[in-house]
């Protein structure tokens, strides 16, 4: 009985000694491949979700919280201001649709530039500032920013938005895609989206990305190796702007109109949120925060209209017990 006990024992730590294995190889295994595993899930998530539309949003929002992720969870920045970025981004593709008659594959690149250049000018401004400080400047001049698009009615629409920004099929290769399909326009922007991810874990695997990784953990330590601390931040800032003006601009052709809201210091505060939620510092993580999110935005607001409350109450929770974020938390939790 004793020998018998003693093999069930041994036969019990030999399968942890294998779950523990398997573990760190899965995790490796994902972190080698990840853009390509990040690819492989999105693919199936119009599946998974209860219609087309959300998908769609999920993925650009996820773009979105992508580049917000690149200065605040590699590099340490804070910014309350990244919705300049996004509406701009969004604002800069809509209008040569919309006003000149552009084709998409010149506006988009277009709405990236805006989106780009801004963030060049403010992450200029802002670099100065550390901590709280950074996040209030980049706070006042998303306003601005705002407050400009707002007043411009005869360009932007002001209040009402911008409207007419209408891309019902695009031409690859001489193969048309139909647009108002939900299914085709999710996959068509996948592949736009893909591309990006593709740039930022190349960005995150270069010498580049190392040295926003020391800066982060100890910034005076960092310039004591001789790097630019000012140059290394702002480059990243203006990083940020444009994968997050890349999202905007597919939000804009997405809802083939472009609210002002776009541009909306809320709209800088999900951007956090989904970051946190999903595990700022992870390559997936904000994508899995845009995906909760506005799953249970999608879901509360058809109970009741006090949404954010639950949303907010979930966020608290989640920052107390796991503050590494859903995905970081599973990331700790499977290295154990």
């Amino acid at each position: 009985m004793s020998s018998k006990a003693e093999r069930n024992a041994l036969d019990v730590d030999r399968t942890g000694e294998q779950r523990q294995v398997r573990m760190p190889a899965l995790i490796d295994l994902i972190a080698r491949h990840r853009v390509l595993a990040a690819i492989v899930f999105l693919m199936v998530l119009p599946w998974a979700t209860p219609y087309e539309a959300l998908a769609i949003n999920i993925l650009i929002f996820g773009l979105y919280a992508i580049g917000f992720n690149l200065i605040f969870g590699y590099a340490g920045m804070l910014s309350f201001g990244h919705a300049a970025f996004f509406g701009l981004g969004a604002y800069g593709c809509g209008i040569p649709i919309a006003k000149f008659g552009f084709p998409w594959f010149v506006a988009l690149p277009l709405g990236v530039a805006v989106a780009g250049l801004a963030a060049a000018i403010i992450g200029w401004l802002a670099i100065r500032a550390r901590g709280i400080y950074f996040a209030m400047v980049t706070l006042a001049l998303s306003q601005i920013v705002y407050y400009v698009v707002f007043q411009w009615v005869s360009l932007t629409g002001g209040e009402d938005g911008l409207r007419g920004v209408a891309v019902n099929s695009i031409d690859i290769f001489g193969l048309r895609l139909n647009m108002l399909d939900p299914m085709t326009k999710y996959y068509a922007i996948l592949v736009i989206v893909a591309v990006a991810l593709w740039l930022f874990s190349r960005i995150l695997n270069s010498p580049f990305g190392g040295v926003l990784e020391a800066i982060r953990e100890n910034e005076k330590r960092a310039a004591a190796c001789g790097y630019d601390i000012k140059g290394t931040r702002w480059l990243a800032f203006l990083l940020s702007g444009l994968f997050s003006g890349l999202a905007g601009a597919l939000y804009a052709m997405h809802l083939s109109v472009v609210p002002i809201e776009t541009l909306h210091y809320f709209n800088s505060a999900i951007v956090v949120m989904m970051a946190l939620l999903g595990g700022m510092g992870t390559f997936f993580g904000p994508f899995l925060g845009a995906l909760v999110y506005l799953l249970l935005e999608d879901i509360i607001t058809v109970i009741t209209v006090h949404w954010q409350l639950f949303v907010g109450a979930l966020f608290v929770f989640l920052i107390l017990f796991f503050p590494r974020g859903i995905w970081g938390s599973l990331l700790h939790w499977m290295k154990q």
